[in-house]
């Protein structure tokens, strides 16, 4: 392997990371009829890009690059040892003219620009030839740019063929999205993805087992297993594929192999699967369309690896035919569950079936129900839910099948109160209390005779509960309740009036929070 990476293809040597724009290529450029650019020096290559249009007339411009430029000048740093048309030079000092470009060349291409555009007006009536030599003899492209075509239309023409690039890119990963989505939901969903992405990266992709067998592959290129470029995907998927008895490892890696372009992703929660990309070519949007893969295949291969995905479905049969919770759970192989419910972080729109397949992944679990604003997953209790970058998460506590009702309310309450205080997640607690001392009996009797009054409207003790649980804040259970914060202290003015009590009582809110704590 030439190779291997978990960070993108460094740059060439000694020149600085290009600048994070959708790069255009230079001929697209040169083809553009109304700029008249002519490339008069350097190799014409079609795989030349150009990341963005900078102008300088400083005779140093190192500093300034950041690598991928077109350098525009008009040629006002060159020394008047060139005569005015750029020919030979007034008093003499040929090769000292010589050097200077040499020079200034060959710190263009030590700071990685991609391309030189030299102005004939006001300065220059022609591209000086020592300028023409320093470029052929460092490999630098060299335009010339007629005195009609600024230098702010050369950068505009620049910024509207990006434009045009990263909208094509866009169309093309969302299109691969789509399709991934659809081959996902096939009678054959994991060979219908591989064969998707190996259509959309136009190369070919590989499942690999937890012990590093081949489990399936797809696409017209894919190399017999003895090939060099078989080999080293197979050795970089080693490299992300987690190792018993230490943490995880890095989620993705890359490397080249015969000029082939190899990616491996690891799959799942260290379950030990892994996809390998290989592509004659990288371009824009390949790694966002192998990512997307990559979580369809995490859920995909870890209902494999379990074989759980005809017990699920059991389950589900038998308790839509009437079964009981506690009579379908040992088809689900654990005996105390968590619910988690989960609302993105940002305000926006409803999340999405990829975003919540990729939350039940993080979490562990395929049991994920997206419906509404809120994402609902059943996480196996031997799991500890962490916190999830982008989501805020309520946590239920841990229970069994028959409790499962109770603990999605917990969770949804949880949930409440961890969007009311901006904490990431909140979990049900589950610490002793004082109700513990009273006979559940008596303390449900207490509490049906004590909310008599407000039990008919849920909204108000949902109110009630949650202003209680944010100690009295009107800002943070509106939050929660997504409501108003002149509804709330309409509703606790009611509540107050239906109860006959003064709720700015200690003692009062106590007992009330008693009594809704039962219910």
């Amino acid at each position: 392997m030439e190779r291997t990476s978990t960070m993108p293809d460094p740059p060439a040597p000694f020149a600085p990371p290009t600048p994070p724009t959708t790069p255009v290529p230079l001929s697209a450029l040169t083809a553009r009829e109304d700029l008249g650019l002519r490339q008069i020096a350097g190799p014409v290559d079609e795989g030349t890009l150009i990341h963005w249009a900078h102008t300088s007339e400083m005779a140093d411009p190192y500093p300034y690059l950041l690598g991928g430029e077109l350098l525009l000048t008009a040629g006002v740093h060159v020394p008047e040892a060139a005569g005015p048309d750029g020919g030979p030079p007034r008093r003499g000092g040929a090769d000292s003219l010589e050097e200077y470009f040499d020079a200034y060349v060959a710190r263009i291409v030590a700071a990685g620009g991609a391309a030189l555009g030299f102005g004939l007006a006001p300065v220059h009536d022609t591209v000086p030839r020592a300028l023409v030599a320093a470029c052929d003899t460092h490999g630098l492209p060299l335009l010339e740019v007629p005195p009609q075509t600024t230098f702010s239309g050369v950068a505009r023409a620049v910024w509207q063929l990006m434009a045009q690039a990263r909208m094509a890119e866009l169309r093309r990963t969302t299109e691969a999205q789509q399709s991934l989505a659809a081959a996902a939901a096939r009678p054959d969903p994991v060979p219908a993805v591989l064969r998707q992405l190996a259509r959309r990266v136009s190369g070919w992709a590989v499942l690999y087992g937890p012990d590093g067998a081949v489990l399936a592959t797809a696409g017209r290129t894919a190399p017999a297993a003895e090939s060099s470029a078989a080999r080293a995907l197979a050795e970089l998927a080693g490299v992300v594929r987690p190792e018993e008895g230490k943490g995880p490892g890095p989620t993705s890696a890359a490397d080249t192999a015969g000029g082939l372009h190899l990616s491996a992703y690891a799959l799942g929660a260290g379950r030990g699967f892994v996809l390998g990309v290989g592509a004659p070519h990288r371009e824009p949007g390949d790694h966002t369309i192998a990512s997307v893969a990559a979580v369809l295949l995490s859920l995909l291969t870890g209902e494999h690896q379990s074989g759980s995905g005809a017990a699920r479905t059991a389950a589900l049969v038998r308790m839509l035919l009437g079964a009981a919770p506690q009579d379908v759970a040992p088809l689900l192989g654990d005996d105390r569950w968590v619910v988690v419910h989960a609302r993105p972080a940002a305000d926006g729109p409803a999340p999405d079936a990829v975003a919540a397949s990729a939350l039940g992944a993080a979490l562990g679990s395929a049991l994920v129900d997206a419906g509404g604003d809120v994402v609902r997953v059943l996480v196996p209790g031997d799991r500890v839910p962490a916190e999830q970058a982008g989501w805020t998460c309520g946590v239920s506590a841990p229970v069994t099948p028959p409790e499962w009702p109770a603990a999605d309310t917990q969770a949804a309450r949880a949930l409440a109160r961890a969007r009311a205080t901006r904490t990431a997640l909140v979990r049900h607690g589950e610490r002793p209390v004082l109700a513990d001392l009273v006979p559940p009996a008596d303390a449900e009797a207490h509490a049906r005779t004590l909310l008599a009054p407000v039990a008919g409207t849920p909204a108000l003790t949902e109110t009630l509960r949650t202003w209680l649980s944010l100690h009295g804040s009107w800002d943070r259970t509106a939050v929660a309740l997504s409501v108003h914060r002149n509804t709330v202290r309409q509703r606790i003015a009611r509540c107050a009036a239906l109860l006959g009590a003064d709720l700015d009582d200690p003692d009062v809110r106590m007992e009330l929070w008693f009594a809704l704590r039962q219910d």
